[in-house]
């Protein structure tokens, strides 16, 4: 298997305890990593592998949960490095983009001053670079449906010092080089510099949750006006676009 930018060249298997086992592809934040993460991940659940209870992916790894009454780990390890030895084979759905739009008025974005201030920016300025982009959603976490999102350029901003007690569902935060979407009413550190009218997790809905790890997000800014209306239309979902 070739290695990606800041992939390895073979991953490690590394145990979680004694009914997890961690695939990791890689050491750092990469869309190539990522994607095996996301590749094996589809493949694993495909199979339905007798043992395995559950898998979880994130940024850079697979956490594979399995009951070690019905599978041995060494089995459990030799069955993942075989689906992994056929992943550059895979063919791969190709990725969707939701359009997620976001209102970045001071009332819903308290912190995007501060993000502007950090970065040397106007506040037009960070609202054109944070939705001029389409991010891979690296993995959904924190509450359901939460997704993380890389920003690999001119942005970043340090998370709070004292994380507030609540913050809205549909506020867009940034923390570090991330950025995401508060999915729940919840605490939260991370700066936040608008709110989408979309509702992410609906727990009524099927899919409850919109967003899908391995496809992209594209954010739209609109008015405050605009933000109303489509709270007041109780929206469902985002717009969806070729990937």
């Amino acid at each position: 298997m070739p290695a990606a930018n800041h992939g390895y060249a073979e991953p490690r298997f590394l145990p979680a305890g004694d009914t997890g086992l961690v695939v990791e592809f890689g050491n750092a934040v990469d869309p190539d990593v990522n994607r095996m993460v996301h590749a094996l991940c589809a493949a694993v659940n495909e199979v339905e592998m007798p043992g395995v209870t559950e898998v979880v992916p994130t940024y850079r790894s697979l956490l594979v949960y399995y009951d070690p009454a019905a599978i041995l780990v060494d089995d459990l390890e030799r069955a993942l490095r075989e689906m992994v030895s056929g992943l550059a084979q895979r063919v791969r759905p190709a990725p969707k983009t939701t359009v997620v739009p976001v209102c970045y008025d001071p009332e819903y974005g308290p912190d995007l001053d501060d993000v502007a201030r950090y970065n040397g920016l106007s506040r037009e300025e960070v609202v054109a670079i944070h939705s001029g982009s389409d991010y891979l959603i690296y993995m959904l976490g924190f509450t359901p449906g939460f997704p993380y999102l890389h920003m690999s350029g001119r942005l970043s901003a340090p998370r709070l010092a004292t994380p507030r007690k609540r913050v809205a569902a549909g506020s867009v935060g940034i923390a570090g080089s991330q950025t995401g979407v508060y999915t729940v009413d919840s605490p939260g550190g991370w700066r936040i510099i608008g709110r989408t009218p979309l509702r992410l997790y609906d727990p009524g809905r099927m899919p409850s949750v919109l967003l899908s790890a391995g496809d992209y997000v594209r954010f739209l800014p609109i008015g405050r006006d605009e933000y109303l209306e489509m709270v007041r239309g109780k929206p469902a979902g985002g717009g969806v676009g070729g990937g």
